[in-house]
């Protein structure tokens, strides 16, 4: 489920009247930053939230954009659309899971932050990391996909063993809602990148 309008809403009750008003503000001001993009520029923005052409595409078709609710649920929306060949493309724009070298060279210019938790893996975690990548990869015909934000690499690792032995329509389906979890999260990098304010 998308958590962004709640959030939202919960800060604006924080704010006070005053700081609603002035969030607000701020979100529309970034909203019109990136209804403003050129075709080009907003095309790699998205391309960075979803490694997916329709995906990207439709969203900059989809500008302009009236609210921040109203990106995340287009975004929703499209990803919806998406089938099996869109799915896949999006699971090979990310490094696998323990990658540090793929993920700092990844043409998404967040992927290497979103595994930090990776970077305290004993060598033993790291091991079973990259073992249960490819027993994984071998049985479902693509790679493990895990919002791997605010995790660490133990986490991540008991989350491949819980799935490991699901069938490969199964992993789909819960690989695409990783994705959309870490699009959710991309396209509030993408609002921060565009306000003085850290969202």
């Amino acid at each position: 489920p998308r958590k962004a309008p709640h959030i939202a809403r919960s800060r604006e009750r924080g704010l006070g009247k005053r700081g609603a008003q002035e969030a607000r503000s701020m979100f529309v001001k970034v909203m019109e930053k990136i209804n403003a993009l050129s075709n080009e520029e907003a095309y790699k923005s998205f391309w960075a939230c979803c490694g997916c052409k329709k995906y990207a595409e439709s969203m900059v078709a989809s500008r302009p954009f009236v609210t921040r609710t109203d990106m995340f649920d287009k975004s929703d929306a499209i990803w919806a659309t998406c089938g099996r060949p869109e799915i896949l493309e999006a699971f090979l724009a990310h490094p696998k899971i323990g990658d540090n070298k793929a993920a700092a060279a990844h043409g998404g210019k967040w992927a290497s932050g979103e595994q930090k938790g990776m970077d305290a893996a004993s060598s033993g975690t790291a091991a079973a990391m990259a073992k249960g990548n490819a027993e994984y990869e071998a049985k479902m015909g693509f790679r493990y996909i895990v919002c791997a934000t605010g995790k660490t690499a133990e986490e991540m690792f008991s989350i491949l063993q819980s799935r490991i032995n699901n069938d490969p329509a199964t992993e789909l389906a819960a690989g695409a809602a990783e994705q959309n979890k870490i699009t959710h999260l991309r396209l509030n990098k993408l609002m921060a990148e565009h306000s003085a304010a850290s969202l």
